[in-house]
């Protein structure tokens, strides 16, 4: 008897019953948008790398109800509740044939939006060296500010995503922005104009700018590739695919990083136990050496003649290591494993690993800075699942201090003009607070709430060093100016979930308390 009820019911309601088509629904309502290969257009690509930061959950409300300050609306009105979980599902599954992103595709997606002019002079009044770059990943937006006035002097939207922060032109000058996507933007910091915009990749991690301002180096998730522009105007150079010395295992690019004194880039990769060293100048030395000394160890004829620009130079690890920081001369890098425990010193000009460091709670060295302290090179990196705070002595590479925050955190900053650092907990419970660390004594100093109950994120100091800002990272946020010395707020600027704020000086001069 029920087994003929469930019969009728399936046939007097098929269409109940029947599951979304839900290609036809994606092609009809999202590939104007978001690509008919989910690659993105203008909005972002909807491929499982890149939705690491939206719950399936959140999806679907995105897909109902829309996104404010975005050209994404709701399709509540139009679709029903269960084809907009059919849509938000699809997003996260792998496309049925991998996407091809090489050098033809970078090539053909570059955009001229203006050409730059060398000789003009800057638009506005503000020190050209004090101005922040704010990144607003709320609304996906850009604030220039004067460092000296704390006003904003221009606003306008970003790609989607932004990630790993902006960098910067020798003299400052010009800026680039990498997005998760992959779009690449080169700004005038003198005009305040969009000068050109490349995508080179589906999903990168971040940028870099080589030292004399040539080239600019793209980390990929999607496709496992590192890829070379010209600085100039964008153009595609070479496309390095991450594979391991034979060629069989490839690899995500976690990171890439200017080493300036070496003239070269260092690269982070996920998947495979390597750091690679890429020469930014024909006459860079230390990748040469290296290149010459790993051969000696057996490496290929190849790999060791092709000294010059673009030199490859591997180094092989004991382990995974995909975030890094370095000490102030580049001759070594701290590096670890997100999943991992401890870091392990490498020591770039011999080309192999000297030490280990019992770093546990997953350091995120990337957000590190180091100090001297009476006479002793420190280096300080917050963790990602421990209230506290590493201090590290670089002399025998032992730890010197651990020093309790409010909570995990991710972000930590000083600068060289102030006798204290900051560091966020916003990966815990006290996330709306955040802990100053007198560089001195390594004793906390004091803790700030900038709004109760709200996050309060990444610290940057002026170029002076007379003002950290911070962020309250919700989307009814604000950009807070404290008095660096004497801790206490002097100016607050509404922002839409302000994340990162990059100061022109610190970043192209290297300041010991900001990363790089």
């Amino acid at each position: 008897m029920r087994r003929c009820i469930s019969l009728l019911i399936a046939l007097l309601a098929p269409a109940a019953l029947a599951a979304p088509d839900v290609d036809r629904l994606y092609i009809e309502h999202c590939a104007a948008c978001h690509g008919t290969d989910r690659l993105g257009g203008l909005g972002p690509a909807l491929l499982p790398e890149n939705l690491s930061r939206l719950r399936p959950a959140h999806a679907e409300s995105v897909i109902a109800k829309g996104r404010p300050a975005t050209q994404m609306i709701g399709f509540s009105d139009k679709l029903s509740a269960e084809d907009i979980a059919a849509l938000a599902k699809l997003i996260y599954q792998p496309p049925p044939v991998a996407p091809v992103w090489n050098l033809a595709e970078i090539e053909a997606s570059r955009i001229i939006h203006a050409a730059a002019d060398p000789a003009a002079k800057p638009v506005h009044g503000a020190d050209p060296l004090n101005l922040f770059v704010v990144v607003e990943s709320g609304d996906h937006h850009v604030t220039i500010l004067d460092g000296d006035r704390f006003e904003p002097l221009h606003r306008f939207p970003s790609r989607f995503a932004l990630h790993g922060g902006p960098k910067f032109t020798p003299d400052g000058r010009y800026v680039y922005f990498g997005s998760r996507d992959g779009w690449i933007s080169k700004y005038d910091l003198h005009t305040l104009t969009l000068l050109s915009e490349i995508r080179a990749g589906i999903n990168t991690r971040n940028i870099a700018l080589s030292s004399d301002g040539r080239f600019v180096a793209v980390a990929n998730y999607l496709p496992h590739s590192l890829v070379l522009l010209d600085a100039a105007d964008l153009k595609p150079l070479r496309l390095i695919e991450a594979r391991d010395i034979r060629g069989r295992q490839s690899s995500r690019v976690s990171a890439v990083y200017q080493a300036p004194n070496r003239k070269s880039f260092i690269v982070a990769l996920k998947d495979i136990p390597e750091i690679w060293e890429i020469a930014t100048d024909e006459a860079a030395g230390p990748v040469y050496t290296g290149l010459v000394h790993s051969h000696e160890k057996g490496m290929t004829e190849a790999l060791a003649a092709s000294a010059g620009l673009f030199a490859h130079r591997r180094i092989a690890v004991e382990t995974l290591l995909d975030d890094f920081m370095f000490d102030p001369d580049y001759r070594h890098l701290l590096g670890s494993s997100r999943d991992g425990a401890g870091a392990t010193v490498v020591n770039l000009n011999v080309g192999r690993p000297i030490a280990s460091v019992a770093l546990d709670g997953l350091p995120h060295l990337g957000s590190g800075i180091s100090f001297l302290r009476e006479g002793r090179r420190l280096i300080a990196t917050p963790h990602l699942n421990r209230a506290q705070i590493s201090v590290i002595d670089t002399a025998d590479w032992s730890v010197f201090a651990r020093i309790p925050t409010g909570g995990p955190g991710f972000f930590m900053r000083s600068h060289e003009n102030t006798p204290y650092a900051w560091t966020d907990a916003m990966l815990g419970p006290g996330r709306d607070t955040m802990t100053v660390i007198d560089k001195r004594s390594l004793a906390v100093a004091g803790r700030i709430t900038p709004t109760p109950g709200k996050t309060a994120a990444h610290v940057e100091f002026d170029r002076h060093g007379r003002h950290a800002l911070v962020s309250v990272w919700e989307m009814d946020g604000a950009l807070v100016v404290y008095d660096a010395d004497a801790l206490r707020e002097v100016k607050r600027l509404p922002m839409v979930k302000p994340s990162g704020k990059y100061n022109v000086y610190n970043k192209i001069t290297f300041s010991e308390g900001t990363s790089h």
